[in-house]
């Protein structure tokens, strides 16, 4: 027997590094030409006119120069100073050069601007493609994107605001400099709600607003109060709720008046938080600092809600976008890495993984991308009444459904990885970290549940819609036609609703998105989608696929490379 030491590929003192069976980088690739669902979703509802720019924003999202950006930003955190060397208070937050570019990337493509300033059909659909393919990248600089997108419907209720402030904001372009608005050709919008003593309760609310002169839309008042979670402190103005004579109100509160002083809007600290951490989130105090009142006194919450019910539409455009890296992610790793004599690409077990870790991103991008043709229809001149209401309960729905599940999602295609998944050298670290931040933010599980239930009480019709929306392949499979009147009758029992309601929102998402896929291009997602979802006693750990499905189908629409449906 040969001594270890005398093996001709023995390794040799300072040759014992040599780097085999590892998987490449998943970068240089274009992220658009290599989704074969997301191609075929743009088309269907109604934005193949875009196929060209999201391909070229594809090819640059997919970069190694890109990727890079989105490693650096979250590397080199946000850094926050109250004053400068002279004493003087500037509340200014200092981002890397990397989040900047980001910044960039994303308001030059018009991510906050493109349906309010070129609408039409698929406007919506084709605005939330692009921002998925960014989304994929980096998830921290989207939340000012999605605040300035979102604020656009809320300013409008205001003319003489939307006038003064809208040009700026819709500018394709950014901005970054601390200095008044009034200096500035591109600007970017954030918000102030949550309190912490009321959270997603902002009827709690304490923070005061006093009229200045007079009252009423458009008017200057003085705020005072103190906000737990204000995001992206260097925006230049904020959608703020507060208490008004007439209740509570919104307002839009500049970091600087109109004269070039400061605004005393006043940033205490920024949240420590475990993952968004490219994104400062901070508490502010709001000293005396004037804002102008957007919409009636009293009816803060109907002019806040018109940003909330956008930024819920980003959450789950964000949450898919995870969902598509992830598992881009494992199939690339696996399709470059060899275990007990096989690659792991074609180990069947492993297989079974991939398969269903794609299917959840069909669904997910299938029920998202549905909810942008609603906006579409329900934006356009006279309003589609069916698509209002399908929105007013898919929204909540799909926040609830498609951000909760992405956690789990990341983390099953985290382990595909092994050790490198936990490394922070990887992508996937990062992605797991920011994974819960979604279906926290902008309203937790909980109450989009309930709000799926306030919809219902307050339009019943609402109901009637979505039956109507999921009749649109009644018969094309049985096992989903038995899940419809599972549903159906979860209505019909009206006991304990409120206890209920996440089993009712789960099975309103799940045949939703069961529908959409047998209405869709690919039959094989269709069907191994009901008969791991709906079949069979439901969904279980991922890996958990029955037997005689279309696995290849499914591993190559899950291939970053794109590969078409058989």
């Amino acid at each position: 027997m040969t001594e270890p030491s005398q093996r001709a590929d023995a390794p040799t003192p300072g040759n014992t590094h040599a780097v085999f069976n590892q998987s490449t980088a998943l970068e240089g690739y274009n992220s658009y030409r290599g989704d074969t669902s997301l191609q075929a979703l743009v088309r269907r509802h109604g934005a193949g006119w875009a196929a060209a720019e999201l391909d070229a924003h594809g090819a640059r999202c997919g970069s190694a120069e890109v990727y890079e950006w989105g490693f650096l930003a979250n590397a080199h955190k946000p850094q926050f100073a109250s004053h400068d060397r002279q004493g003087h208070r500037v509340d200014l937050v200092k981002y890397h050069e990397a989040y900047h570019r980001l910044m960039a990337l994303g308001l030059e493509a018009g991510l906050h601007s493109k349906p309010w300033t070129d609408p039409g059909p698929g406007a919506h659909v084709a605005r939330a493609a692009q921002y998925y393919l960014q989304a994929q990248v980096e998830s921290g600089h989207g939340c000012p994107l999605t605040m300035t997108f979102a604020s656009v419907p809320s300013l409008r209720l205001t003319p003489a605001i939307a006038e003064a402030w809208l040009p700026k904001i819709l500018n394709r372009a950014y901005d970054p400099r601390n200095i008044p608005h009034t200096e500035k050709q591109a600007l970017t919008i954030g918000m102030g709600m949550t309190e912490k003593q009321g959270g997603s309760d902002v009827r709690a609310n304490t923070t005061c607003a006093t009229p200045l002169s007079g009252s009423g839309p458009g008017e200057a008042y003085s705020l005072v109060g103190h906000k737990w979670f204000t995001s992206a402190p260097m925006c230049d103005a904020f959608l703020v709720l507060a208490q008004a004579p007439g209740g509570l109100s919104c307002f839009l509160v500049p970091r600087w008046w109109e004269d070039g002083s400061k605004n005393p809007i006043q940033v205490q600290r920024l949240k420590d938080k475990m993952g968004n951490v490219s994104n400062a989130s901070s508490e502010i105090e709001l000293r005396d600092a004037r804002g102008w009142l957007i919409g009636e006194e009293g009816r803060g919450v109907r002019a806040i809600i018109e940003m909330v019910s956008m930024t819920r539409f980003d959450c789950m455009i964000g949450s898919s976008a995870a969902q598509r890296q992830g598992v881009a992610q494992a199939v690339n790793h696996a399709a470059g890495r060899a275990a007990f004599g096989n690659t792991l690409i074609d180990q069947p077990l492993m297989r079974n993984v991939l398969a269903d870790l794609q299917l959840e991103v069909e669904g997910s991008l299938a029920l998202t991308l549905r909810m942008g043709e609603a906006l579409d229809k329900s934006l356009a001149p006279g309003g589609d009444e069916h698509e209002k209401l399908l929105l007013r309960l898919g929204l909540p729905t799909g926040k609830y459904w498609i951000c909760k599940r992405t956690p789990f999602h990341t983390y099953e295609a985290m382990e595909c990885l092994g050790g490198n998944g936990v490394t922070e050298d990887f992508i996937m670290a990062r992605l797991y970290r920011d994974a819960p931040i979604n279906a926290i933010w902008e309203g937790s599980g909980n109450v989009q549940a309930l709000d799926m239930l306030r919809a219902l009480s307050r339009s019943p019709q609402t109901r009637e819609v979505w039956f109507a929306e999921l009749s649109r392949s009644r018969g094309d499979d049985p096992r989903l036609d038995a899940a419809v009147a599972q549903l159906q009758a979860e209505f019909a029992d009206t006991g304990e609703v409120e206890y209920r309601a996440r089993q009712i929102v789960d099975q309103l998402a799940l045949t939703l998105q069961a529908s959409l896929l047998l209405r869709g291009d690919c039959p094989a997602v269709a069907d191994a989608f009901i008969a791991s979802r709906l079949a069979g006693g439901g969904q279980r750990n991922f890996g958990g696929l029955p037997r005689g499905l279309d696995i290849d189908t499914l591993i190559a629409r899950a291939d970053p490379r794109g590969e078409p449906c058989a």
